[in-house]
């Protein structure tokens, strides 16, 4: 169990993210009543003291190396904060580059000229993209999945599209609705190196809830808009349902392509532009008890909330929530808004 500290040496060497959990847990945790020095706690003291269930423990526990884990992969090199270009392909070449002379002027970072992206194909299930040299040849050190690059045809629509590297730019052809994206990261961009941790609700299990789930039979697409304008076809297999704040609600989770075993719930609630993102909140959770395809129940921990792609990057393109997930109660649990410094 996470105790209190009273001086400030104990935290020496934590970040601040593993600090904040920590006196955040502080805070979850009953208060024990001040005995003198050196005197034991009497028996009717001993009895009335309340003090966390084994289970809460090792569900803090649990909810505290979430949170360790979600701050790491943010901050990753190839995370959200390292995007600093996104741009649509069009059909035909793309040449990609800093040059001005560029269909796609990317960062200055990168060489002049770098690639040509050819798209062919008009009909979303038969394009094809192409990955050719510019005048002059690749330039050195640029690979492709850690190999040499090479022209040919890249699989973008697979669940691990090629990843195009130089130095320590990114670039990743992105498969969106019938078209799509050139989207390029910097480790060292600026958003990643002021990285200075996530801000989180303190943890609270009356965000921690069980819902009954209705699986569809047979599942059913629902179309999830984006914050590019466009709109995503995702299945959808069933729904949940569950009271919170003495109000019954219900939710439709999608299923993503290659999150076998997940479902991904993207909602607001009466927080969001306010203490949380504006556009929604992202949870992802295991499947139901007896899977999805079977009525069963499901645990949703919105103390696990986290905030999209787009809460960190202007480049991102972000699934927005479907009417029916408009939370109509305020869910002060999960992460909160981020501000950069």
């Amino acid at each position: 169990m996470t105790r209190c500290l009273t001086g400030t040496g104990h935290y020496a060497g934590m970040s601040a993210g593993i600090l904040g959990m920590l006196l955040a847990s502080c805070a979850f945790l009953p208060a024990r009543p001040v005995l003198a020095q050196n005197t034991p706690p009497s028996a009717d003291t001993a009895a009335t003291t309340p003090t966390a269930s084994p289970a809460d423990s090792k569900w803090l526990k649990d909810l505290t190396e979430w949170r360790a884990a979600r701050e790491r992969l943010v901050d990753a090199p190839d995370g959200w904060l390292s995007l600093i270009d996104m741009e649509w392909l069009k059909p035909g070449a793309n040449s990609v580059g800093a040059a001005e002379d560029n269909q796609i002027k990317v960062h200055d970072k990168l060489p002049d000229h770098i690639a040509v992206i050819v798209i062919n194909g008009n009909a979303p299930n038969a394009m094809t993209v192409q990955l050719q040299a510019p005048t002059g040849g690749f330039p050195p050190d640029l690979r492709i999945d850690n190999k040499p690059a090479v022209e040919g045809l890249l699989a973008v629509d697979s669940d691990s599209p090629p990843v195009i590297t130089w130095h320590g730019l990114t670039i990743v052809v992105l498969a969106r609705g019938g078209r799509y994206l050139l989207s390029v990261k910097d480790a060292d961009s600026p958003l990643r190196t002021g990285f200075h941790g996530l801000d989180w609700y303190a943890p609270d299990p009356k965000f921690r809830v069980v819902a009954t789930w209705t699986p569809y039979n047979p599942p059913r697409t629902v179309k999830i808009p984006t914050i590019l304008g466009n709109t995503l076809d995702f299945p959808s297999p069933g729904f949940v349902e569950f009271v919170l704040d003495d109000q019954p609600m219900n939710l439709e989770p999608v299923t993503e392509p290659g999150a076998d075993g997940t479902l991904f719930f993207i909602l607001t609630d009466l927080t969001s532009q306010i203490t949380t993102y504006k556009t929604a909140r992202y949870l992802h959770t295991g499947l139901p008890d007896h899977g999805a395809d079977q009525p069963g129940q499901l645990t949703l921990d919105f103390n696990k909330l986290e905030n999209p792609p787009c809460a960190y990057t202007t480049y991102a393109s972000c699934p927005l929530p479907p009417d029916q997930n408009q939370m109509p109660v305020a869910i002060e649990a999960g992460e909160r808004l981020y501000t950069p410094r």
